[in-house]
Parts: C-alpha cells; structure tokens; sequence
C-alpha cells in the first residue's frame, strides 16, 4: 500500500500495537546475511541495530512479515521490502536522515542478482529481556553480538545461552563467511579470476571490526577481538590484548592481556602485557570475574576473582579463589577479598608467601595514550 501522509502512518501504527497479541520488540534490526552454497546461513552484518527505539518501523516491519512478539528471524524477498518502503512515503522529503528506510533502500539493490552474491537480507527481532531465552537462529545471535560491540548493550545484560549451538563453524576469509564444504570451490574460483583468497582464521565468531567500528578505541591488532566484545570510548588494545565475545570494559583502558569470556573491565584499569583474566566458559565456572577501577594486572599476571576498585595484582602473580594470602598475619583465601577495594597482592621475595596489603595510592592511565 501507498501511504499518502503522516497521519495515515501514525494511524497504521496505532492500529498495529493495538492487537493484543503484539508486542514491541526489545531490539530488531534489517541486515545482510551470507549463504554458504547449500543455503545456509553463515552470518549476518546490521549496520545498524535498534535498541529500544524506532518502533514504528518495527511495527511496519512487523506487519509485513506477520511478526507478533518474541524472538524470530525472517528472510527478506524484494517484494517484502517494496512493501515495507511504500509504508514510509511520507518520509520521502523531510530532509530528515532515517536509517532503517536507507538500509532497505540499499539492500534491495543486492537483490537484484541474490544468487550470484550469495547474500540474502534478513530481520531479526528480539523479544523483551524478562522473556528472553536465548538465541534461537544464526541472525538472532549476530544482532546480540552486534547489540554488544554497538555499546548498545554490556556484557551479562543480553541472554546468549546456548550460541555455541546456533552459531556454525565458519572460514573466514578475504572474501569474508565461506563454509568449510564451500572452500575449495571458492578458491579455484578466485584463482581462475585473478584473486588471492586467504584464510585468515577458521571459527565460530568473527573478527568485530570487520562488522562493527566503535569509535573512540584503537586496536592494534584486529584479530584480537571478536565479534561481541564492548570495547568503551578511550580503549586501547595492544598488539598483546585480546577481548572475547561478552566481556570488554568501560573504557578509557589500556588492554595489553586477556579479557576472557564474561569478564568486565570498568574505567581506568591497565592490564599489563600477557596478563590473563579467568572466563565463564572455562576455569572460572559461574564466578563472574571483573575488575574495578583505576585497577593494575602486572605482566604476565592473572585474576580468578572479581576484583575492587584501585587494586593490583603484581607481574607474574596469578590469583585464583583459593590461593592462600597472607593479611595481617591471618592466612585467607583469595575469595575473601572479592570486590574489596585499595587491595595490592603481591608475593614476598623472602619468603613466597602470597601477601594482600592495603594500599592508598591508585592507578592512573596516561590520558595522552586514550585521548582518540
């Protein structure tokens, strides 16, 4: 349908969220996905994700597709899309910028020839968070990782149980996604067209600035983090730093070790070159780990307990829950200090013994390294 004006949009919308069974989205998103030959899905790229916003386009796209709440994905035809565009003739000439309806604009053009691309445009809506479940398709678990990596959200606020399950193991390459069972075919393609394919990793999550480009952070090495890590305005990975999916900090920080699966990192905090974090996927368990502020993980150290504010962990001391600490002359184990602030651990030189020792001074970065 051709909608003349602004008050027939409204009154779409209107009618729209009055049925009972429809409920707003928590995020939804339009976006690209790659096919691997058999018509798989292998991921997707949304430039541009909508968290608790743009409901009236969610209604519109809704509508469409005969979404009505909870969490579900769907392949976009081209007929679809010049449905959902004919709903936003009113926004033609405002002089306005309105992201979603330049998307689709921008994405029919791939459907002209889908086949040859391997490419389909797809939505992918999530319910709210008191009902949320999970992930249950490869684009309802890249709009999570994106939601992440866009700040939209921070790690633990977005249900990714079972991803590992949904996500499929893909080659990622130059060319970008490329099923496994697709890449021989793949590269005698390119060979025959003058091409140098590479491989760069083999995986289930992708590198995230090859989807999502924070600004604000410098990353020296862009394979070092993933697709889902939050990385806040003023970070900086270095070339040793390593952010995984569902962790990050809040930035500025300066990250030359490991923040594993489910670590957060709060502003302030340097961690030292080849240090290591304790994740939730492995070793850690469900202890959350995090790190407070104007924190210090020494090189080559490690952390297996949530940490306070203004702590440090010396070079080359890892703590985990059940280390023995020495603490006015009482032995504790490393638990015991989770979440407590101005704590330095360190080990004796004389004698070994792991010993916490309360501390004033704090942490401070070197705005000139963070100001992006």
């Amino acid at each position: 349908m051709l909608v003349k004006d602004m008050t027939e949009f409204k009154k779409i919308i209107e009618n729209i969220e009055k049925n009972k069974d429809y409920i707003r989205p928590q995020a939804f998103a339009i976006g690209i996905a790659t096919l691997a030959q058999n018509g798989t899905l292998l991921d997707c790229y949304f430039p541009s994700p909508n968290f608790q916003t743009n409901f009236a386009t969610a209604a519109i796209l809704a509508n469409v597709l005969g979404y009505k709440n909870g969490t579900h994905s769907y392949q976009l035809t081209n007929e679809q899309i010049t449905e959902i565009l004919s709903y936003f003739t009113p926004f033609a000439n405002d002089g306005k910028e309105h992201a979603n309806i330049e998307l689709l604009k921008n994405l029919q053009k791939i459907m002209q020839n889908p086949i040859k691309n391997r490419k389909a445009i797809v939505v992918s809506f999530i319910t709210s968070s008191e009902n949320d479940t999970g992930p249950k398709s490869v684009p309802d678990a890249y709009l999570r990782l994106h939601l992440l990596s866009h700040r939209f959200v921070k790690p633990h606020c977005i249900n990714l149980t079972g991803i590992f399950n949904i996500l499929p193991n893909v080659v990622w390459t130059s060319e970008g996604a490329i099923a496994a069972q697709d890449l021989n075919l793949r590269k005698m393609e390119a060979i025959c067209e003058g091409r140098n394919l590479v491989v760069h990793s083999i995986d289930k999550f992708p590198r995230m600035t090859d989807y999502v480009t924070p600004t604000g952070v410098r990353i020296a090495d862009a394979s070092r983090v993933r697709l889902g890590a939050y990385l806040g305005d003023g970070t900086t990975v270095m070339h040793e730093g390593f952010v995984n999916f569902n962790a990050g900090c809040e930035g500025p920080n300066m990250i030359e070790g490991r923040i594993s699966a489910g670590v957060f990192v709060k502003k302030g905090s340097d961690l030292g070159g080849g240090c290591s974090t304790m994740g939730t996927l492995s070793g850690g368990g469900n202890i959350i780990i995090s790190i407070g502020e104007n924190c210090l993980l020494g090189a080559n150290s490690g952390l297996g307990i949530p940490l306070g504010d203004r702590c440090t962990i010396e070079a080359g001391l890892y703590i985990t829950a059940g280390t023995k600490v020495l603490f006015n002359n009482t032995i504790l184990k490393a638990k015991d200090f989770a979440g407590k602030n101005d704590i330095l651990f360190r080990r004796n030189s004389q004698s070994g013994c792991i010993e916490a020792i309360s501390k004033a001074n704090s942490v401070e970065l070197n705005t000139e390294l963070h100001n992006n």
